[in-house]
């Protein structure tokens, strides 16, 4: 793994894309920066951190080879293996939230976004942004948002639990086989927050719903059990997960 620090960037995941045009660089370099000023979470939101206090971070992931089509594996991969650190830290009531969080209890801990490269019908290169409360202490109000520190009542130190996260990525890549892929699945599956659980969602009308998180299909949609017993499939931009 290269790391590559920095005191402040925009986005690690710009700095990192334009890294990779430019330069020769190799699979699984790290760009993590001591303050991001323009992070971005999914869908245009921003990532706030406080300097210092976090992990904001990018991979490098060039081994992936996969087609579009199976890109959601990605986020798999990818939130398993944060999820696998945090439970080596005891982390309370840890899951995932569809499609790219990460909570503890009610609580976000971490955020995941992913940008795909594209060659055709192929991923020739993912660049895995990732945003982790670790040791900040204060969210100037924000609901339902915790860090590890407060969760643990210690602080942590941030390149081990880089380390280990990445670590961690590489030998879920590593073992992405057909049959593991099928593993990975159902685990990422049997983590995920309030599955099998009654809640409530919005569509994409603004008309609230109820029913059941099931699962993930294979391109990544949410699946969910509606009262009347129909199963059905969203993408992220047509549900949203209320309570």
């Amino acid at each position: 793994m290269q790391l590559i620090k920095l005191s402040a960037t925009d986005s690690t995941n710009a700095y990192l894309k334009d890294l990779m045009f430019n330069n020769k660089i190799g699979d699984f370099t790290v760009v993590m920066a001591h303050t991001q000023l323009k992070g971005r979470g999914q869908m245009g939101t921003n990532w706030l951190s406080e300097p210092g206090k976090n992990l904001t971070f990018s991979v490098l992931v060039k081994s992936i080879d996969r087609l579009v089509s199976e890109q959601f594996l990605l986020n798999i991969y990818v939130s398993l293996a944060i999820y696998e650190a945090l439970s080596l830290l005891q982390v309370p009531d840890l899951k995932i939230k569809w499609p790219n969080d990460i909570m503890s209890g009610h609580c976000k801990i971490c955020g995941i976004l992913i940008e795909n490269i594209l060659s055709g019908q192929h991923i020739q290169a993912s660049i895995v942004g990732i945003g982790l409360n670790v040791n900040q202490l204060t969210f100037n109000n924000l609901p339902n948002v915790s860090s590890l520190k407060l969760l643990l009542g210690r602080s942590l130190d941030l390149d081990e639990l880089l380390s280990k996260i990445v670590e961690n990525l590489k030998d879920l890549l590593g073992n992405s086989g057909a049959g593991d892929r099928k593993d990975l699945v159902e685990r990422y599956e049997s983590r995920l927050f309030r599955k099998d659980k009654p809640s409530t969602f919005k569509n994409q009308d603004d008309q609230i719903f109820m029913g059941f998180i099931k699962g993930v299909s294979s391109t990544g949609k949410l699946k969910i059990l509606l009262e009347d017993n129909v199963l059905e499939e969203f993408n992220l931009k047509e549900v949203k997960l209320l309570y």
